[in-house]
């Protein structure tokens, strides 16, 4: 049973969530390189230590669910019911975040992100770290027993079925299309151990 976050806990996500929600309309506003950190600290009525207790940098505010997703998609495999296919339980995770990034008005955000240099090799870095966490969980599992190649390569490919079904026009099918060809090669690489 999950226990209820505490009132510390509860304060501190909605501190970082008014911190998001306010950098991100000061950036959709005016411009992401337009806006100074400062300017989000101090229209979020935080102080500038507080918001860099949350965000590592600028570029992170835009990518506030970062650390949700690498750690759903790292829970995917070892929060996996025993004998539960890996595929599948990766599958449903790239479901959700894909879900999550092609909601209702998200668009602008991502119009924002594509057209800035530093918020896209941002973006390149985090599915890279993703790709790395995830590939780390999947060699962990004594119950797929497979090179640290295979782990890193099927990773990455888990890693680029979301950015490609974000992108598209049908997301679920795309994503659904992509895990058919993943599966065929983690079967492939199942069979060769």
């Amino acid at each position: 049973m999950t226990e209820a976050p505490g009132r510390r806990e509860r304060k501190k996500a909605a501190t970082r969530q008014k911190i998001v929600d306010t950098a991100l309309r000061l950036f959709l506003e005016r411009g992401y390189d337009a806006v100074g950190i400062r300017e989000v600290a101090a229209e979020a009525d935080v102080a500038v230590t507080t918001l860099f207790s949350h965000f590592a940098s600028k570029e992170a505010l835009v990518f506030g669910q970062d650390a949700n997703f690498e750690q759903g998609l790292t829970q995917a495999v070892t929060g996996r019911a025993p004998h539960e296919p890996l595929m599948p339980a990766l599958r449903r995770e790239v479901h959700t975040m894909v879900r999550h990034c092609t909601a209702d008005g998200v668009a602008p955000i991502w119009r924002m992100i594509d057209e800035t240099p530093a918020l896209r090799e941002y973006e390149d870095s985090m599915r890279l770290r993703h790709a790395e966490s995830l590939a780390a969980a999947i060699a962990a599992d004594p119950g797929l027993s497979q090179t640290e190649t295979a782990c890193r390569t099927i990773a990455r490919f888990v890693i680029d079925a979301y950015s490609l079904g974000r992108e598209a026009a049908d997301p679920e099918a795309v994503v659904d299309e992509i895990f058919r060809m993943i599966d065929a090669a983690w079967e492939v690489t199942c069979r060769s151990e």
